[in-house]
């Protein structure tokens, strides 16, 4: 099997050269152990388990330390540096940092991770085979998070933003020991700013979906405000397509019944609510979630 960079490897100690180290061999390919990278007793004829990684010249060495990350896995690393022609240098653990290229970035500055914010990241291969950093969609963290339960809903969580965009901030709600937590949304007109990657807030849930993810505001609840019915049509309007729905003043009250669980005037007072907080439009038989007025943002 190929040593590979980013991987755990068994390898046995064939030699030790001073002052340099130890070199390990997996019987075709020798590696360096240097002194510096040892964690408790190394002797000649054993085998030892190492983290494989390309040194400052770019050559494969080895360490007994354990890192935050491995080769495809995904984990949460704090940002230790940023270089405005590189990227991101995220702490891994060893001592030393692991690049997110500039290309991973959002286009404008005030989405990017500043230093102490903590992005989800992937480890991989760039083209000349190094260990760099490659932000985590929902594709991957998914797996590692848990469905809320509906007992969610009204409470505050703190959330880490994994991709900002312009309708909207997509999250992970802590949730304790279970996983990765949970994945959120922020729409737009929930944000009381924009928000960058890695960036740590405090949400409210404002609802649970059927698929277990959840919407949030950072906005304060509203006791005498809209609402439970202004918020179930307004979170019914976040989730369709273009943010619009074919339900109006002129919707015969028997398809409000059926599609909301509201009487017709119920769902005039909801609806009136949010467009006097300047939330929804109507045109027609139908209404419409008003777009936020942010500069576009560029994943």
């Amino acid at each position: 099997m190929r040593l590979e960079a980013g991987t755990n490897q068994r390898l046995e100690v064939a030699r030790e050269v001073s002052p340099h180290g130890f070199f390990l061999t997996d019987g075709t390919q020798d590696i360096l152990l240097h002194y510096s990278e040892v964690v408790g007793e190394v002797k000649t004829g054993t085998q030892v388990e190492v983290f494989l990684f390309y040194d400052t010249q770019d050559r494969l060495a080895a360490t007994m330390r354990e890192p935050l990350i491995k080769l495809n896995e995904v984990a949460l690393l704090e940002v230790a540096d940023f270089h405005p022609r590189f990227g991101c240098f995220l702490e891994m653990g060893l001592g030393r940092q692991l690049l997110l290229p500039f290309r991973e970035l959002p286009e404008m500055e005030e989405l990017r991770p500043q230093v102490g914010d903590k992005v989800f990241v992937t480890m991989t291969h760039d083209r000349q085979g190094r260990l760099v950093a490659k932000v985590a969609g929902e594709d991957l963290l998914k797996p590692l998070c848990f469905d809320a339960p509906q007992s969610w809903r009204n409470t505050t969580v703190e959330a880490r933003v994994y991709k900002p965009l312009q309708m909207g901030t997509f999250v992970v709600c802590e949730g304790g020991v279970v996983g990765f937590g949970v994945i959120g949304f922020i729409h737009a007109s929930e944000r009381t700013r924009l928000l960058r990657l890695g960036e740590k807030v405090s949400a409210r849930i404002t609802f649970v979906r059927e698929d277990g993810n959840v919407n949030c505001s950072m906005r304060e609840r509203k006791e005498t405000g809209r609402g439970e019915d202004a918020d179930k049509l307004l979170d019914f309007l976040k989730e369709r397509r273009n943010g619009a729905m074919p339900f109006s003043d002129e919707t015969p009250a028997d398809l409000i019944s059926q599609r909301f669980g509201m009487s017709k005037s119920a769902f005039k007072r909801a609806l009136g609510k949010l467009m006097k907080e300047g939330l929804v439009y109507q045109e027609g038989s139908w209404t419409y979630l008003k777009q936020s007025e942010e500069q576009p943002v560029s994943e």
